[in-house]
Order: structure tokens, then C-alpha cells, then sequence
């Protein structure tokens, strides 16, 4: 295993603090322009081409690096869910030997450290072409950069993910699907003693189309399981009144494409069980379920092979959490995911990460882009 000597962990533990005091939750659009500008001024230096394209959650950036053969795509974000003043309360920086503390520094700031130090490292030496894309919403699903990613993602070889890897390092070959969706009632409201005839209850609808929809999901005919949680209910608000509105917002999470499409269907058809009662249901976040492919397996085989250069033992296997790659995978372009190194705490005070995996991963992605041929993706 390479590790970097004490100037260059010196040189990436900066970078990182750098990155981990630039707060950048979600929807904060200043925030992410003050990251995509210090990101692109690394990737400038780097020898990339940089642009900067902006929606209304933000800056992302995009940056192509010239090479053999058809790019590969490096996906991260910029974004975390940590909000501003975290880094002074609740998650302060720190580093204590080989663990480094701080919001964002394992989803997933140290992974975009990951692309750049290793794109540094490319200058005149022959390696295949790149193309990363950063966006700045992937924490809420990516509402606004989904066309941008299918933009990014067009003639790549294949896409590599650096969400942080499965515990033990491995890489992540196959991702559940993740949707929200809104399922709103409409009732009509009346006294709940005087006239309770005239009234039509949003939250008795809500709870018999609440069990439909546990129906739905549990259907033996579908072709694999399906995870529901319903994670709020609202609706009414006087014990005499009869409730005109009520709704619920529920996840559900998918191994296959049909299975998907099947639950979908049947929730966009559900029906009024009341005379008087009106159903709504809203997608509020779509990640297509990413199924493991033979070609991802083949991607797979390659980094598994740079590995081996770099004496790393490098495996994969299918993701219960969504991302980015949901939508590449799904797409049929050859994908892997954790590439970030090792770490824990996503979303937690205890988020830490790991230097000498940072290390380790720098080197790996290296590998891949020197030793891997651009023909064999």
C-alpha cells in the first residue's frame, strides 16, 4: 500500500479543512458558489478545462481533462446536510491521528479531494480522459442537476461514484431506488357533532389510502421486496371539526426497474374510497433503482485489477442507499460507487473519516486512470 508521505497528508489535511469550514448545506446557493470556486480553482491548476454552470440550488462544476479514449465520468457533490455554525457547535473540526472529524468531511468532501489529487498527479504521463461533474444538491435528490448529470454522462466509458464505500472499504455495484412521494387528501370540513353527515374526514380517507398503499407494496405478484416507510402524517386540527385536508409523505425503496414501475403505477391510479373525498399523489424525489450489470461487474474487474498494482484488494457489492449513480446505473453506463475512503457517521456527530484510507484512495484512482486502458470499458 502507498502511503503519502507527511508533506502531502499535511497538504490534503489543509485542502480538507478548507473544504469542511466552507458550510454548504443544500439549497444554499452562495455557499455553493464559495465551493465550486475553490474546487475549480484546484482543478484549473490541475490542468482541467472548468466551467461552472448554475441552477437555482446553486453552482456545479464541470471539468474535462484531456486523455486517451472515451472519459470517465467522476461524480461527487458539494453539498452536505450540515447547517451553517455546525463546524463551531455541534461537529467541530479535528483530527486525532488517523481520524479526521468535521461536517461533510465522509459525505463526501474528502471524496472530491479523492478526484482532484489524483487528476494532479496525471500531468505528462498518458491516461484516459476525464470528465467530472460536482453538483450541489445531491442531498435532497438532486432536483435541479438531474438533466445536467444525463448531459455529463453522454459518450462516457463508464461512471465512477465517490460517495463513501461500504464499511469495510468495498466499492458499491448496484444501488436501491429511492422516491418520495406526497399523498395528499382532500375531505370536506363540517361540526363533528352538529352535522357530521355533511363532513367527508381527509384524515379517514388518508388512513384507508395509507392501507392500500401497504397493500400495494406487499403484493406477492411483485418481483422483489419493497421498503415503505410513511415518515409524516398531517391533517385536521379541532377534535369538532370534521378534517378537510390531510396528507402523509412516504419513501420507498427499490431493487428493480419493474418492481419500481409496478408501485409507481399503482399509486399514481389510487381512488377515493369517500364520496366527496379527492386523492393526489406527488413525486416529490425520484432515484431509479440501479440494478447491478454485467458491464458494471466489468468496471469492477478493471479497479480491482489497478488495486492490485497499488497492493490494494479492492471489492463490490449492491448499496441500500441511493445517489447519484442510481440514474448512471440505470441508464446501462458501467458504474461503481464508493469511491470515497473509509469512514463512518454519514449524517451523524459522529462523522469522521479516515486520512490513510484518503491515502489509499488517491492512489487507487491513479491507478485507474493511468494503468486501465481506455479500450477495455
Amino acid at each position: 500500500m502507498t502511503q503519502p508521505g507527511n508533506g502531502a497528508q499535511h497538504d490534503t489535511l489543509q485542502r480538507l479543512e478548507r473544504l469542511a469550514r466552507i458550510e454548504s448545506p443544500s439549497f444554499d446557493a452562495p455557499a455553493s458558489e464559495r465551493m465550486a470556486d475553490v474546487l475549480a480553482e484546484w482543478w484549473d491548476a490541475a490542468g482541467a478545462s472548468v466551467r461552472l454552470e448554475r441552477t437555482e440550488a446553486g453552482a456545479n462544476l464541470i471539468a474535462e481533462v484531456n486523455g486517451v479514449g472515451d472519459p470517465l465520468l467522476l461524480v461527487g457533490h458539494s453539498d452536505t446536510v450540515w447547517p451553517h455554525d455546525s463546524i463551531e457547535t455541534t461537529m467541530p473540526w479535528s483530527v486525532d491521528g488517523d481520524t479526521v472529524r468535521g461536517p461533510g468531511v465522509y459525505d463526501m468532501k474528502s471524496g472530491l479531494l479523492v478526484m482532484v489529487a489524483a487528476i494532479e498527479r496525471l500531468r505528462n504521463r498518458r491516461h484516459r480522459s476525464v470528465r467530472a461533474v460536482i453538483v450541489c444538491d445531491e442531498e435532497v435528490g438532486s432536483p435541479t442537476t438531474q438533466a445536467l448529470l444525463r448531459a455529463c454522462a453522454d459518450g462516457v466509458a463508464g461512471a465512477i461514484g465517490f460517495e463513501s464505500p461500504h464499511p469495510d472499504g468495498a466499492l458499491k455495484v448496484g444501488r436501491r431506488g429511492s422516491t418520495r412521494v406526497r399523498l395528499a387528501v382532500r375531505g370536506r370540513a363540517s361540526h363533528a357533532a352538529l352535522d357530521p353527515g355533511s363532513g367527508v374526514s381527509a384524515i379517514d380517507e388518508l388512513v384507508d389510502q395509507l392501507l392500500a398503499v401497504r397493500g400495494i407494496v406487499m403484493d406477492a405478484a411483485l418481483g422483489s421486496e419493497v421498503l415503505c416507510n410513511v415518515g409524516t402524517i398531517s391533517g385536521g386540527g379541532r377534535a369538532n371539526v370534521v378534517p378537510a385536508e390531510a396528507e402523509a409523505e412516504i419513501g420507498l425503496r427499490f431493487l428493480d426497474a419493474p418492481t419500481e414501475e409496478s408501485v409507481l403505477s399503482a399509486l399514481r391510479a389510487l381512488a377515493p374510497v369517500r364520496d366527496g373525498a379527492k386523492v393526489e399523489t406527488q413525486l416529490l424525489s425520484h432515484r431509479p433503482a440501479w440494478s447491478p450489470s454485467r458491464a458494471d461487474a466489468g468496471l469492477l474487474g478493471l479497479i480491482a485489477a489497478a488495486g492490485r498494482g497499488v497492493d490494494q484488494t479492492i471489492t463490490g457489492r449492491p448499496a441500500a442507499g441511493a445517489g447519484d449513480t442510481n440514474l448512471l446505473g440505470s441508464l446501462g453506463i458501467p458504474t461503481v460507487d464508493g469511491f470515497g475512503p473509509r469512514g463512518g457517521g454519514a449524517h451523524a456527530v459522529t462523522e469522521h473519516v479516515s486520512l490513510a484510507s484518503l491515502g489509499e484512495r488517491i492512489d487507487l484512482l491513479e491507478a485507474v486512470l493511468v494503468d486501465v486502458p481506455a479500450s477495455t470499458v
